[in-house]
């Protein structure tokens, strides 16, 4: 990595140069024979999985585990995991975009290994793969197609739900190659699979299975380019094509004049196809220009988002396009200002004064030359080129009078932080690009499935990136593997993570548990300040009445209620009584749920567990009220006097039940004598109406029976008389000397204002000399309202109000009888 050529490795591809920069060297042991094995690598310089190609004959070696397994490497040649494999025949070896390694079997079982440490999550890919098998596979960033024995095509678009489905069936035919396009670049935004059959090309969706006409084909090899809008077909006369991913139009044409079938066909970023085979590597542009790599040995081609990873035994390459950066400023004979200022840098280390010359020459572009070659730093895998680089633009700025200087420092930071992955006891060889797609969290959570948990830290640190996931990787894996006793695992944990913002224990607490360590979960779970992240896993545990505790703890009442659901789910109900009975808080709560959803049955359990037979009897009353029939109201009655009987305290309750149970018996024989509706009615309405109906006997033994007080009864009494306009009767109790209920008092003259508004003035007027105590002058008010301006004079000559008298002589007419009988009873009082 340290060349002092910087072009060194360049090739010229037609008009654009390629460079193959050195990764690692004496990256696998001899002994391990790569031809022999089947090679997956994940995406920006991720793990190397390999296991063995049954299709290959090996010679036994007695020293060599026989065991199938899955082998993950990174890309220096580090064993990070050897995963054992018992599902028969591997039919797909391949990675998700965020590094989960995905491997299939014969019968369709998939297993997702999402943390390079062997753990996995497994699927099926559906009964049609049980049943005729799986061929081979295909994989994108988060999803899968599977090719099965009978041609049928299953898709799987998120290996977090994995929904396998059937895409749309291709015509029958050997299908000599094949690849797929992401739902990312396509317009249905499902993916797309291209077949090649017969000697021309099948694309298939979820829909539709279309033709699209070539006649150049069989094809060997198919391969989509990164985004989506190219495909480079290898024809079995060994021609390589590229052309559009919508096949209208055919962009190139490379013979490469070979009788061999190429191993692999890959794309090198967007603009070069990689045709290899067993020791070389051909790197094909535009044009038919060609760019060959030769290698003693096997070499397997790993496709990148930015170029190709080439491995063999002895070395790691990374093939790219030279960045147009990087090619402006080394680029042989170029007199770029980046350039210029880069040889700047190398004058004033030796010292020379032409320094100062090239400096002037390129002021007008020294914001471009600096902001070049921090770019092009960027882009090196030489630290020496990079130190070179950061020199020059670090000159540049310092004579300027005005830069900004964030660039600079943010690529100083991303190159240390690049330098120290790329060191081969971490082995991830990042570019520049693929660091910025795949982010500095993304790179921190690579770290962390590696377990290099204090390089993860540190660069989070450097970073300014939180550390508590890493910190909670850390302790949930020592909590798995630590070999100590519980006890001194939960302090190491607790001590490492004091003081650290953001920590979870509730996931280390499920870690250990997950384990069946459940003590030491349990213990670590005291640590996590959040009862909201407690409360499940306690639960999952059987810890019930702990999870209600801290439940109760954190005052949430929505938190207390989920505990109670769950616990009422799984626990007998006298159980369930018996943990809520020591917990006020909790049972205040079951009891008001269980009235906001009318769970009557519970509340009675509840109250008879506690002993609440006032509350247990209220039940029973309220359900009595909503019964349909009298009988079944009188039977709930007698239940709630049951439970109230063994108490001297609850005399009245008592008292008031027997009553309530008398009155729906009476009420239930005048509904059955005289054919009219009387239920749920109080003992004043019933006897309202009673007198209004007419039965007015039958009103007394109600009256009797439950000792309504006279002045109750008189009131019920003249409002219903009134309401049915019995005015006979009404009159009758005119004549009667005196009313319980007062004439004038203490409802200001209530039967003069009933009768009045039931609209029988004449009849209302009779109570007015009843009314003995008005204040002066009411009288005239109540005969004016009976309409009797005659009445009403009398009384104003009475009280000798001659302003009244006069306003209803005018009111009346003075030629009127009504006036004249006014001025005759005012003509001896009122002298004109």
């Amino acid at each position: 990595m340290e060349a002092t050529n910087p072009t060194a490795g360049w090739e010229k591809v037609g008009d654009r140069f390629y460079r193959k920069t050195q990764l690692y060297t004496a990256v696998f042991d001899q002994d391990l024979d790569l031809d022999n094995y089947i090679v997956a690598g994940a995406p920006y310089g991720g793990a190397v999985a390999i296991c063995r190609d049954e299709t290959r004959i090996v010679s036994y070696r007695p020293n060599q585990s026989t065991k199938p397994s899955i082998d993950i490497y990174s890309c220096a040649g580090k064993l990070l995991k050897s995963i054992a494999w018992d599902k028969g025949s591997v039919k797909g070896l391949g990675w998700s975009e965020d590094e989960k390694l995905l491997v299939v079997g014969y019968d369709g079982t998939v297993r997702c290994y999402y943390d390079l440490q062997g753990d996995f999550t497994q699927f099926s890919l559906g009964r049609e793969a049980e049943d005729f098998g799986v061929h081979s596979c295909r994989f994108y960033d988060h999803g899968m197609v599977a090719l099965l024995t009978n041609n049928a095509l299953v898709s799987v678009s998120s290996y977090d739900e994995p929904r396998p489905k059937l895409l749309a069936m291709p015509p029958e035919g050997e299908i000599h190659s094949w690849t797929i396009i992401s739902p990312s670049f396509t317009l249905s935004r499902s993916v797309e699979v291209l077949l090649s059959i017969g000697k021309t090309v099948y694309v298939v969706d979820a829909a539709d299975c279309e033709d699209r006409f070539l006649d150049i084909g069989p094809f060997t090899h198919i391969s989509a380019s990164p985004n989506g809008k190219f495909a480079a077909l290898y024809a079995a006369n060994g021609k390589a094509h590229v052309i559009t991913s919508d096949f209208q139009d055919r962009l190139s044409e490379y013979d490469s004049r070979s009788q061999i079938t190429p191993k692999y066909l890959q794309w090198c970023g967007n603009d070069a196809v990689v045709v290899a085979w067993e020791d070389e590597v051909n790197v094909v542009g535009p044009k038919n220009a060609v760019a060959t790599f030769v290698y003693e040995g096997r070499v397997h081609v790993i496709a990148d988002h930015d170029g190709v990873r080439l491995l063999t035994n002895d070395v790691c390459d990374f093939v790219q396009r030279v960045p147009d950066v990087t090619d402006e400023v080394f680029r042989y004979g170029t007199e770029s200002p980046a350039s210029v200022l880069l040889d700047a840098v190398e004058q004033l280390e030796n010292q020379s004064p032409k320094a100062d010359d090239n400096i002037q020459l390129i002021r007008p572009n020294l914001v471009e030359a600096v902001d070049n070659c921090v770019a092009a730093a960027g882009h090196e895998f030489s630290i020496h080129w990079q130190k070179q680089l950061l020199k020059a633009a670090s000159f540049g700025k310092s004579v300027l009078d005005i830069y900004n200087s964030d660039d600079f420092v943010d690529m100083c930071e991303t190159l240390r932080v690049l330098n120290a992955v790329r060191y081969y006891e971490i082995g991830l060889p990042l570019s520049y690009e693929q660091y910025q797609r795949l982010t500095p969290e993304g790179l921190i959570q690579r770290l962390i499935n590696r377990h290099e948990y204090l390089l993860a830290i540190k660069v989070a640190g450097y970073l300014h990136l939180p550390t508590d996931r890493i910190y909670v990787h850390w302790a949930s894996a020592k909590v798995r593997t630590g070999a100590e006793d519980d006890s001194t695992i939960c302090r190491m944990v607790v001590e490492k993570l004091a003081g650290k913002p953001g920590i979870s224990f509730e996931t280390i607490a499920r870690a250990a548990y997950d384990e069946g360590r459940g003590r030491l979960a349990t213990e670590l779970l005291n640590h996590e300040p959040r009862a909201g992240r407690q409360v499940p896993l306690l639960l999952s545990m059987e810890e019930d009445e702990i999870a209600l505790d801290k439940a109760i703890e954190s005052g949430d009442s929505d938190l207390i209620l989920f505990v109670l659901l769950q616990l009422k789910k799984k626990l007998p109900l006298a159980s369930f009584f018996r943990v809520i009975n020591a917990r006020p808080a909790a049972t205040a709560l079951v009891e008001s749920s269980a009235m906001l959803e009318n769970d009557n049955a519970l509340l009675k359990d509840l109250y008879y567990q506690d002993d609440r037979r006032v509350d247990g009897a209220a039940i029973f009353i309220r359900e009595a009220l909503q019964q349909p029939d009298a009988r079944t109201s009188s039977d709930k009655l007698a239940l709630a006097a049951k439970l109230l009987s063994d108490s001297r305290e609850n005399n009245f309750e008592l008292t008031a039940l027997k009553e309530a149970t008398t009155l729906l018996r009476m009420q239930e024989a005048l509904d059955r004598d005289l054919k009219d509706s009387f239920k749920g009615l109080s003992v004043n309405e019933t006897l309202y109406k009673l007198i209004h109906l007419g039965y007015s006997n039958k009103a007394k033994r109600i009256q009797s029976e439950f000792k309504v007080p006279e002045k109750v009864t008189w009131w019920i009494r003249l409002r219903a008389l009134v309401a049915r306009r019995d005015w006979n009767e009404v009159e009758e109790i005119a004549k009667s000397r005196k009313s319980p209920i007062g004439w004038e008092k203490p409802s200001k003259q209530p039967f003069f204002n009933l009768v009045l508004q039931a609209g029988n003035a004449r009849l209302a007027a009779v109570f007015i000399p009843k009314c003995t105590n008005l204040e002066p002058g009411a009288a005239i008010t109540m005969y004016e309202k009976c309409g009797m301006r005659v009445k009403a004079a009398e009384e104003a000559v009475k009280v000798k109000d001659a302003d009244t008298w006069m306003r209803l002589l005018e009111a009346a007419g003075k030629n009127t009888p009504e006036g004249r009988e006014i001025e005759r009873l005012g003509a001896q009082v009122f002298k004109k």
